[in-house]
């Protein structure tokens, strides 16, 4: 309890439903282990949450950018590297809890196990309170960030491959898991990226968002 009181001292919220705090820090690998709740279902909310409060505010604040400006700043702040440089800031990688395994194969400092729990921290502050508050926590969190972001180089490469295939009258760019091996500490994912269902090529990483982006990158150089 003393934890999660310091853990919202930290981030500047309280909850009034602690049990969404508990669920958003608790990795698979620790879930498996005492059978109860992992945070992916979080995940997957406040990856969207993320997306349309950082999308809304760029639209914003770069009223003269195109789409595809737009695009890849957003991409630069909400990709794994900048989430997980977000989550440090309040100390968010000491507080997740991770099984045994991952915790001795160093997740408590892999951005994929960091940047996920980051995710579904938003989505937890979200349900607990609404929108508006989740979205004024965020940028408060990311001012300095926003600040500077039409100055950051993207390494977004499936906006890249995107705008690419569409300039040259290309159609839908899809990804597909091909393999998932490993322990819960220690996963590799294979996928592969098709070009109007032909396959361009593949891409391994510790996470799918890694392994898309790497076989988007692999594409890029190809085409």
């Amino acid at each position: 309890m003393f934890l999660m009181e310091n853990f919202e001292v930290k981030i500047g919220y309280s909850f009034k439903n602690r049990t969404y705090l508990e669920t958003a820090l608790t990795h698979s690998s620790y879930a498996n282990e005492h059978h109860i709740k992992n945070n992916e279902r979080l995940e997957f909310l406040g990856d969207s949450v993320l997306s349309l409060i950082v999308s809304e505010n760029l639209f914003s604040r770069f009223s003269d950018d195109n789409e595809g400006d737009l695009s890849k700043i957003r991409a630069s702040l909400v990709c794994e590297k900048g989430l997980f440089e977000l989550a440090k800031k309040i100390g968010l990688q000491e507080y997740i809890k991770l099984g045994h395994g991952e915790e001795l194969s160093g997740g408590r400092n892999r951005a994929s196990v960091v940047s996920d729990a980051f995710e579904a921290l938003l989505a937890a502050i979200f349900l607990d309170s609404d929108f508006e508050t989740a979205k004024k926590w965020l940028l408060s969190l990311m001012e300095e960030e926003l600040k500077t972001a039409d100055e950051k180089p993207s390494n977004d490469y499936k906006t890249e491959i995107q705008e690419k295939t569409q300039k040259n009258g290309k159609g839908k760019v899809t990804y597909e898991l091909i393999s998932e091996s490993g322990p819960d500490h220690n996963k590799q994912f294979s996928v592969s990226v098709l070009v109007d269902g032909k396959k361009i090529a593949e891409g391994m990483g510790s996470s799918k968002k890694e392994a898309e982006q790497n076989a988007a990158k692999k594409a890029m150089e190809l085409l």
